[in-house]
């Protein structure tokens, strides 16, 4: 159960956003070993003038924050999602700035949830009655 942001500049079109979504929920379900239909992406544009790097304006920008439950990973699938979601960001924008950061976000399971529910309860054993 996954939430994605990725903010970009220049916005993209609407067929590029859905484009990165799928990507990206590919990768996070193939990668990361997370549920694809509970897998959510924010695809978001700021007005460009408020990106900076360096204190330079920037006419590219990309930046992605993937949160996770804590512990659900290993290194070495956090460090292959970030190499091949850098790599998807690349094809749609080959111009992006080095300075483009991809953040794996571990949360405690018992801090973040859905439908009302933490992780933590979500993934602990059904009650006996």
């Amino acid at each position: 159960m996954p939430f994605s942001r990725l903010t970009l500049i220049p916005a993209p079109t609407g067929e590029e956003a859905q484009q990165l979504a799928t990507g990206l929920t590919d990768l996070i379900a193939a990668i990361l070993r997370k549920k694809h239909p509970l897998t959510a992406v924010l695809v978001e544009s700021p007005p460009a003038h408020r990106w900076t790097v360096g204190d330079a304006g920037q006419s590219s920008a990309a930046e992605l924050e993937v949160s996770i439950t804590q512990g659900t990973n290993t290194e070495e699938e956090k460090r292959q999602f970030i190499a091949e979601a850098m790599a998807l960001l690349r094809r749609h924008r080959p111009e992006l700035n080095a300075a483009t950061y991809i953040v794996l976000r571990e949360l405690p399971a018992s801090d973040w949830g859905y439908d009302g529910r933490t992780q933590a309860d979500r993934a602990a054993p059904a009650q006996q009655i």
